[in-house]
């Protein structure tokens, strides 16, 4: 087994396709750890930004949360829909470039791509600050352990999205049981015990209105984060078996469902209990998931168990990201507005590039903001809502266009969507402005004018190679043969049979250096006399014999002098160049030898014209 396979597993085929696609279970730690792992940071998200008014601040995180609830509800019922009208998946994209132009395409496009690498960073980040409220010890460690686990999901991702949802199935369950239960108890203790809940008594605010609007809507901006990585499913339908429409839909509505009930009893007992943000990297802090967990479960076995499933889900919620963002690329290499080797699916049937690509560019990320995760939620949610908003207005447009039995009813549900998708989007941008997402902005225009230039790219290539050939094409002179060698031997005698197998005119050239350590004239007359002998043995026409000088001891430049002299002397006749070249049986040989032939090879597609072609003979060493 190879080392590649070790890590990658073996290639698939791709007839094995059908067997790597998911139901409704494992797809749930595929498309849905985003969304679930939000739970976790999602009301921390908004209660950071209330840390200034104190105890006062509890009393805005349930109407906060059940705004996001609300939202999140009406996102769900408008991707249901979208899920049926795009069974073939590409998600925002997709829906905004058919019904909306491309300009709105590319822009949600990009939009998907800047939320899914942000996605990477928050979530990992995320991980490691529960990692650290357990563990402060670990804090100098911060950018060195999101970096690792950053390597890890790469390498997981890579072997395929069947391995994928089977390593990340259990977390995933354990996850939401543990918190499951953490609310559950909560509930009871409030509920039918009656005790009081509250471990860290404050006097509640009763004069809400004299707190600041703005920093309650900057906190509703920040709780928002709870709704990236539900457009997931909708952007991978067709990773999903058949029924792939009922398959992806059930798959959302279990997500949805878990995190609705998730994010509704964490802002309850946050409230019941009143659990305090504290500031996130600084020394002392404390997620609000551990302060309720302890709360409520005390500090045993439990909690460090629920804690565990926080840190895994957590970091592991970066693989929503991972499985989509590649997906998205393959939609726009396909128009042509991205490199198309992202259209590319590797050896485990993934698209192997995007996942590389994303864990690059996240990792640059966590590099620049030191894996702390406050400071990457200005840039988070921006990508998602205008991805949200753009999908639902392309939708509206779907509906008007194909007018059928529910098109009205499904046409306002969308537009409803779009609406408040919309309005929430332009709430974060301003909340959110300031303190970073106006970078956001800036990299989705830049996206944007990468796209165009790719596609304008593309479409001069696609007008140069469209050239219809002539009549003169097909009765071309013979080509000019130009043969470089160092020394008379087989792999020269092999490249000079080939030579003359292509053109009656060969020119075999040898470069003499004036360094002492080159052969002598005496040498170079000797193997010259046997190239003529064996021409003459061999019934073939003797070739031009071309020895240059290289007073400098250059041996690949005359070379190509040579040729570009002889190919603008004969302008009506391609040069085609034959390059002798030693192949080793082990990498390690080459290192043995001069790569004069990959020079000179490389060197000729830089320097040569549309009528010079090279070609290289390999022999193979023993």
């Amino acid at each position: 087994m190879s080392l590649l396979d070790f890590l990658l597993g073996r290639p698939l085929r791709t007839s094995e396709e059908a067997r790597e696609r998911l139901g409704p279970a494992p797809a749930i730690p595929i498309f849905g750890l985003d969304a679930l792992s939000s739970a976790a940071y999602g009301p921390e998200a908004a209660l950071t930004v209330l840390i200034p008014l104190g105890a006062a601040g509890l009393y805005y995180i349930v109407p906060i949360s059940a705004a996001v609830i609300a939202v999140l509800i009406i996102v769900y019922v408008s991707y249901r829909q979208t899920i049926a009208a795009y069974p073939t998946g590409g998600g925002s994209y997709t829906v905004a470039h058919q019904n909306l132009g491309v300009k709105a395409g590319l822009f949600a496009g990009a939009a998907l791509m800047l939320d899914y690498i942000l996605n990477v960073a928050v979530a990992i980040s995320a991980g490691t600050g529960a990692l650290i409220s357990v563990v402060p010890k670990l804090q100098p460690y911060t950018l060195s352990i999101c970096l690792g686990v950053l390597l890890l999901l790469t390498l997981i991702n890579l072997r395929g999205i069947k391995e994928t949802s089977f390593v990340f199935l259990i977390p995933t369950c354990l996850f939401v049981g543990c918190l499951a239960i953490v609310i559950a108890i909560g509930m009871f203790k409030i509920f039918w015990s009656g005790q009081s809940g509250a471990v860290n008594p404050h006097p509640l605010a009763q004069t809400p209105q004299a707190v600041s609007v703005w920093l309650v809507i900057r906190a509703f901006a920040s709780g928002c984060t709870a709704l990236t990585g539900v457009e997931a499913v909708s952007n991978g339908v067709k990773a999903f078996r058949e029924p792939v429409v009922e398959s992806a839909r059930r798959t959302l509505t279990i997500i949805i469902f878990v995190l609705v009930g998730l994010l509704a009893g964490i802002a309850f007992l946050v409230n019941a209990y009143q659990i305090v943000a504290t500031p996130p990297g600084q020394p002392g802090y404390d997620s609000i998931l551990s302060q309720l967990s302890r709360a409520i479960a005390g500090n045993g076995i439990f909690y460090k168990f629920t804690m565990a499933s926080v840190l895994m889900v957590l970091m592991f919620s970066a693989n929503t990201s991972f499985a989509d963002f590649p997906r998205v690329c393959r939609a726009v290499a396909a128009d042509t507005y991205m490199p198309q080797s992202f259209a590319n699916r590797g050896r485990r049937l993934v698209y192997s590039e995007g996942i590389v690509v994303l864990a690059c560019v996240s990792g640059i990320l966590l590099w620049t903001f030191g894996g702390i995760t406050d400071r990457l939620i200005p840039l988070f949610a921006v990508g998602a809502f205008l991805a949200f908003t753009l999908s639902q207005a392309g939708m509206v447009m779907h509906w008007k266009r194909t007018a059928g039995a529910g098109s009205g009813i499904k046409l306002i549900i969308n537009a409803v969507g779009a609406a408040t998708t919309g309005a929430t989007a332009v709430v974060i941008i301003l909340a959110k402005f300031v303190e970073g997402a106006w970078i956001s902005i800036l990299i989705l225009l830049l996206l944007m004018r990468f796209m165009f230039t790719f596609q304008h790219y593309y479409d001069r290539v696609s007008r140069e190679l469209a050239a219809a050939a002539t009549l003169h094409d097909c009765h071309a002179p013979q080509p000019l043969v130009v043969v470089p060698i160092e020394t008379w031997n087989r792999v020269a005698q092999k490249a000079v049979v080939f030579a003359f197998s292509v053109s009656s005119e060969v020119h075999v050239v040898h470069v003499k250096g004036d360094d002492p350590g080159s052969e002598t004239e005496q040498a170079v007359d000797k193997w010259q006399e046997e190239l003529s002998e064996y021409a003459r043995l061999a019934g073939c026409p003797m070739p031009l014999l071309v020895r240059l000088s290289s007073p400098y001891r250059f041996m690949v430049q005359p070379v190509i002098d040579y040729v570009l002299d002889l190919e603008q002397r004969n302008r009506n006749r391609i040069v085609a160049v034959v390059i002798p070249q030693l192949v080793e049986p082990r990498w390690y040989y080459y290192f043995l030898h001069n790569q004069r032939s990959q020079v000179l090879a490389a060197r000729l597609l830089l320097e040569g014209d549309r009528r010079i072609v090279t070609v290289n003979v390999p022999w193979y060493l023993r």
